[in-house]
């Protein structure tokens, strides 16, 4: 109970030093909620950007490696990027070898896309649309998300047939209020029966989703329409590894080994090709975001800093114009602890006010609708702004408090 009454008493002297003197302990905690506000508006936009960022690009898929020329990291010592475009592109020779061949794969496609495309059905037409080929684990590469209808079956896909799955975006354009399943539609002067409708993605940071201005075909049917390969559109072949394998590393490995014998390259020849995995975006957008974090800690860090020095210097007021009190509250047997906590429970509230209006504003900001991108402010980082706040309290009133907890109680009743 001692306990308690200590903190009820400590936040009584808190409440009556912000009242007492309102407009000083306002501006002196301002630098507290500009610095707190700052920071953790920082965090909260990284981390609200870096999820945007995640989601638009989740179509990578997980545990993928994709064989294409050139890398999606450029570090320091890297080959020019004009080197990357003498390489040869994968082919679908090189697919089937590895198909056959790679035996820690769960699924293996090669795939291409082109963009500007136009899809007709009788009058109506969608215009800037996507076209992609692909085989028949594509769904395994890439997430696929039928809403009606079906994906491919082997046989269309071995026989090149001219079968379709369409975007939400181009079903809506072309099929208003009917059911797009069994219509044909037209695409470079080749029709299209439409198998399937994949489920609305909506708009992403990047604007629309690609899947919704997206139609799928057999990897056989796009070659009828577009030239792949070296002189064509640009192949990829992707690659998922198992679940229940030690990772991707070991398939790596086995795929490089596998296409540097393909393409016939000698111990000592550099690989021609590049294998890229999705941990590899992962990794450059963390570290992004992480070089934008500490600019929000160099930011903020400076206003909580003068912040820090104002509520210092609210306690050294209050340890003066309480020092009579002090000196009466140990007369009467109070231990400095007592003293020692009571300042510094003080000290801390104060902080925790100041980064409560810091987080508060943040949350506002929070509830302007956004078109790009939704801000989240996470309970993550409503912790660390309450953190922050309370460590800086604890600082700026440790050495008042310890001066008011070793006052002689003589000397402090005398005082005036």
């Amino acid at each position: 109970m001692i306990y308690l009454r200590l903190i009820a008493e400590s936040f009584r002297f808190a409440w009556q030093a912000l009242k007492s003197n309102l407009l000083r302990t306002i501006l002196s905690l301002l630098g507290v909620t500009i610095g707190i506000f700052a920071i953790i508006s920082v965090f909260t936009l990284v981390d609200s950007l870096e999820r945007n960022v995640r989601e638009a690009m989740s179509f990578v898929g997980e545990r993928v490696i994709y064989v294409q020329t050139q890398p999606w990291t450029f570090g320091p010592g890297g080959r020019p990027w004009w080197e990357y475009l003498r390489r040869p592109q994968p082919t679908v020779r090189e697919f089937r070898q590895l198909e056959r061949n790679v035996t820690m794969a769960e699924g293996i496609a090669i795939f291409s896309e082109r963009g500007g495309n136009t899809f007709k059905y009788r009058n109506s037409s969608y215009s800037n649309a996507i076209l992609s080929g692909a085989t028949y684990d594509f769904n395994k590469i890439r997430d696929i998300p039928i809403e009606e209808g079906r994906y491919f079956i082997q046989q269309e896909v071995d026989a090149s047939q001219n079968v379709i799955i369409i975007g939400n975006a181009i079903a809506e354009g072309l099929f208003p209020n009917q059911n797009p399943l069994g219509k044909q539609l037209k695409v470079k002067g080749q029709q299209f029966t439409v198998i399937g409708v994949m489920e609305k993605q909506g708009e992403s940071m990047f604007g629309m989703s690609n899947v919704d201005k997206q139609g799928i075909i057999p990897f056989g049917a796009f070659s009828k329409i577009y030239t792949t390969g070296p002189k064509g559109v640009y192949t990829t072949i992707g690659i998922k590894g198992r679940e229940d394998d030690k990772g991707l590393q070991e398939l790596e490995y086995e795929t490089q080994g596998l296409l540097r014998n393909i393409r016939g390259l000698r111990p000592r020849d550099e690989d021609n090709f590049a294998l890229n995995r999705s941990e590899m975006v992962a990794e450059q957008v963390t570290s992004l975001f992480s070089v934008i974090g500490v600019a929000g800690w160099v930011i903020g860090g400076f206003a909580i800093l003068v912040g820090g020095f104002g509520i210092a210097n609210i306690m050294f007021v209050s340890v003066k114009e309480r020092t009579n009190i002090i000196g009466i509250q140990k007369s009467l047997g109070a231990k400095n602890f007592f003293i020692l906590f009571q300042f510094l429970f003080e000290s801390v509230f104060l902080s925790l006010l100041g980064g409560g209006f810091g987080i508060l504003l943040v949350f506002l900001l929070t509830l302007i609708p956004q078109d790009m991108m939704e801000i989240m402010l996470s309970l993550r980082n409503i912790m660390l702004g309450l953190s922050v706040s309370a460590v800086i309290g604890m600082l700026s009133g440790i050495i008042p408090a310890v001066l008011a907890a070793n006052l002689d109680p003589v000397m402090a009743i005398r005082s005036k």
